[in-house]
């Protein structure tokens, strides 16, 4: 059994959650949003996985640094009582990469979301393929960045309506530029189960990265029709991936904790 395991195994005995041979699903969710936005953004998926009985917690980002944003995300899971499936969207997912191996965490989940190799940084993972045309970050004198109005809806929120890519344009969090350079120190898909979702229409990251992300890291990859705001528009189908999470990782929890259990006596 892995290091990073016998912590999550520990976390859900030290949390008195059951993970027998029943295996059942951890409980606890913490989204986390990415870049030019806020929690808000997750309400359909907040409201999704509550009324199925999860509790759920949302990270509010400062994007002001990386190290910021990790420490925020740090915080929300130190409220948590038992383990936990991490989500990131976007830059939420160097986030969770950082984060994610607090021991709490069981499980990962990136929604449309960068994935850090160590030694990378958000930006860095553009490397492999450019962003989309109509993803355009404008940087102010100070640093922090918007994305360009007249191409926002295209860019970020292409299947949302006029009204609603209005709001989440003119309602955008600006990002420290500074955060998309650093790069992440560990990487917490390389010892925990992760999930992905891929959002066939995104305009802010080429669904081809996503893709080979997706199988860089191992994890189980669901194709979502949807923008980049996947999470916003689609909010059933990306609980329907956490959901999966959960279960998944418990019995991944189950199962090390069974191999690492004595024998019984003769």
């Amino acid at each position: 059994m892995t290091g990073a395991l016998k912590n999550i195994a520990a976390a859900a005995l030290t949390s008195s959650v059951a993970f027998g041979a029943s295996a059942e699903p951890i409980r606890n969710v913490v989204l986390v949003h990415g870049a030019f936005a806020d929690g808000s953004g997750w309400r359909g998926v907040y409201d999704e996985l509550t009324s199925r009985g999860y509790a759920v917690s949302i990270v509010q980002n400062p994007l002001t640094s990386f190290a910021d944003d990790v420490a925020a995300t740090r915080r929300v899971l130190n409220r948590q009582d038992g383990p936990v499936i991490l989500v990131g969207h976007s830059y939420g997912g160097s986030v969770i990469t950082e984060a994610g191996t607090d021991p709490i965490v069981a499980g990962l989940v990136y929604v449309a979301a960068f994935a850090p190799e160590v030694g990378q940084s958000t930006l860095d993972q553009y490397n492999e393929v450019p962003p989309p045309p109509n993803f355009v970050p404008e940087e102010q004198p100070d640093g922090f960045a918007y994305l360009k109005a007249d191409l926002f809806r295209a860019g970020f929120a292409g299947d949302t309506d006029e009204a609603d890519a209005e709001f989440l344009r003119d309602a955008q969090v600006p990002i420290a530029m500074a955060a998309l350079a650093e790069p992440v120190t560990v990487a917490a898909w390389k010892n925990k189960p992760s999930w992905y979702v891929v959002a066939t229409e995104d305009g802010a990251i080429d669904p081809q990265l996503l893709r080979s992300t997706a199988r860089r890291i191992g994890a189980t990859m669901t194709e979502v029709p949807g923008s980049h705001v996947v999470f916003l528009t689609q909010p059933r189908a990306v609980a329907d991936v956490i959901e999966a999470a959960a279960k998944g990782a418990a019995e991944v929890v189950a199962g090390e904790e069974s191999d690492d259990a004595p024998s019984p006596a003769n």
